[in-house]
């Protein structure tokens, strides 16, 4: 204490015992909440996913009027797209990048579906609307959630689909597979469209898990971001399940 700066600050000043006033201020004093000690919430990630979707909203203005971007906007979001996934910590730069090489893909494909059928889009944006808000009310309601079982059923219909998609482009590459969805064309594409729909919504209840658990264990706020990107990720599967079921319908 016997230095000047130390001895002159108040904060250091012997002040002795608390008043009674004091004690009671200190106590009425609100509690820190998740946000002030920064904290994943519920209001934060709502947020990020907003800011999200305007960056994935304007990039996708550019690529409806110059479609051939969705190439380079399907190459650089699937590349980015892998890096966040397995990324351990959330890059919010490189989130972002991946919203906006995202918008290109949307756009581009939107546009050219709208030119083939349209008013296509605007459907497949109100049924996929309809869906996220049914989804997220259930889930907030506790009428749905994830469980274990259902993970692993939608884990192993996920691996199914990837294969079959993959089968279904060579065989489009190669002409033996006919018309422009190939083998999901027809009756089997709108079955297999409809069980789609249901796993990218039940992909929509795990990112709500994903959310709800952060927040109530209290991560980082960063992990808001990580939140965001899954919703981001499974909104846009939606919505192109959705332009290709009902392209397949107007078929």
């Amino acid at each position: 204490m016997a230095n000047p700066a130390l001895s002159n600050n108040p904060a250091f000043r012997n002040t002795g015992t608390v008043s009674a006033s004091q004690l009671e201020e200190l106590y009425e004093r609100p509690a820190a909440s998740p946000a002030d000690t920064g904290r994943m919430t519920y209001e934060d990630t709502a947020v990020k996913t907003v800011v999200l979707f305007a960056v994935l909203l304007a990039t996708s203005a550019v690529g409806w009027f110059i479609p051939a971007l969705a190439i380079v906007g399907a190459l650089v979001g699937f590349a980015l797209a892998m890096v966040n996934t397995f990324k351990r910590q959330p890059s919010v730069p490189l989130i972002v990048l991946y919203a906006a090489a995202e918008g290109l893909f949307v756009g581009g494909v939107s546009s050219i579906f709208e030119a083939r059928w349209g008013g296509i889009v605007g459907q497949a944006v109100l049924a996929t609307f309809v869906t996220v808000g049914v989804t997220l009310a259930l889930f907030a309601s506790g009428r749905i959630r994830a469980s274990a079982k259902a993970t692993k059923i939608f884990l192993i219909a996920m691996v199914s689909y990837l294969v079959f998609q993959l089968l279904n482009l060579v065989l489009m590459l190669t002409g033996v597979a006919q018309g422009t969805f190939g083998l999901q064309s027809g009756v089997l594409g709108i079955v297999i469209g409809v069980a789609v729909v249901i796993m990218a919504a039940y992909s929509l209840v795990l990112d709500f898990d994903f959310v709800q658990r952060g927040v109530r264990q209290g991560l980082p706020a960063k992990y808001g971001w990580t939140g965001a990107f899954g919703i981001m990720v499974t909104v846009v599967w939606l919505y192109f399940e959705f332009l290709r079921l009902i392209a397949i319908f107007r078929n």
